[in-house]
């Protein structure tokens, strides 16, 4: 089955559900979105110099000191 399929089969399944299921199914699925979501970050944070590269990322954003995309295409 495709993840298209599995989606639409989900929201048909969603939408038949009582208000007091559909509570449950969203705290369900606000649980499932936050263990994905630890997971990546547990891998990002695993990798050696990351949590230091994205806060200096963070600085040069605050700070405007960006490359627009269209000179990294010319650059790259």
């Amino acid at each position: 089955m495709t993840t298209a399929e599995l989606r639409q089969r989900a929201r048909k399944r969603i939408s038949q559900l009582s208000p007091e299921r559909l509570r449950v199914a969203d705290d369900f699925l606000a649980y499932l979105t936050e263990r994905e979501d630890n997971k990546a970050t547990k891998e990002l944070s695993a990798i050696p110099g990351f949590r230091e590269a994205y806060a200096d990322a963070r600085v040069s954003v605050a700070e405007g000191d960006l490359t627009a995309l269209e000179d990294l295409r010319r650059k790259y």
